[in-house]
């Protein structure tokens, strides 16, 4: 089990280092993603500054990439449910901190959509409707976010016995709120001062 999950941890956070804002950007119009817009090397500021095509690209294969790291981890793990939990949880971290990058990553909305959507679908979706719902009637990409993640360890809670959930994924989705917290909390301060950008500004975090 130790061998197990060393190699999905790794292999997890080697997948998630790998930055798709970053390499769209080199390859369409050599430019730095992380020195322009908002500095975040993620599908928002992709949008912002090369347009929704490459920004779906991005948010696609940062979606998959969590995915991936989850499914390496429920194969080489041969049913410890601990295994794609930290693998899912490594990928985040790698693209938040991608070790290719000098490890200047984004905050890992996307890949954590990937990450919990695999692990615990149903409350992933119950949390990700109002979180789109917000983002449709607020233009807040952060705030639908943050509350992505804030939802779905209340959501995974609840539904914990319903869909026979291991406890190790509510630990996990708890885990990733805790981090996005973190990460988005020059969001949390803006968000609370009004001065928060709203989708299709100039400036988007």
């Amino acid at each position: 089990m130790g061998v197990a999950l060393l190699v999905s941890i790794t292999i997890g956070y080697l997948l998630g280092s790998i930055s798709f804002s970053y390499l769209i950007g080199r390859k369409l119009l050599k430019l730095d993603i992380r020195t322009m817009g908002s500095g975040n090397a993620g599908a928002t500021n992709t949008l912002r500054v090369m347009g929704k095509g490459p920004a779906i690209s991005v948010l696609a294969l940062d979606i998959a990439k969590g995915i991936a790291a989850v499914w390496i981890g429920v194969f080489i793990g041969s049913g410890n449910d601990l295994v794609p939990a930290l693998a899912g949880l490594a990928a985040i971290l790698g693209h938040n901190w991608p070790i290719y990058f000098g490890f200047r990553g984004g905050k890992g909305a996307a890949t954590t959509i990937g990450v919990i959507a695999t692990l615990v679908f149903i409350p992933a979706l119950i949390a990700g409707v109002v979180a789109i719902a917000s983002i449709f009637i607020t233009r807040y990409v952060s705030l639908g976010s943050l509350l992505f993640v804030i939802l779905t360890p209340v959501t995974t809670w609840l539904l914990l016995s319903t869909f026979d959930y291991p406890i190790e994924f509510f630990y996990l989705t708890l885990a990733v709120a805790l981090l996005s917290l973190w990460k988005h909390r020059t969001n949390i301060h803006r968000l609370a001062s009004g001065s928060e950008n709203k989708l299709g500004s100039k400036k988007e975090a």
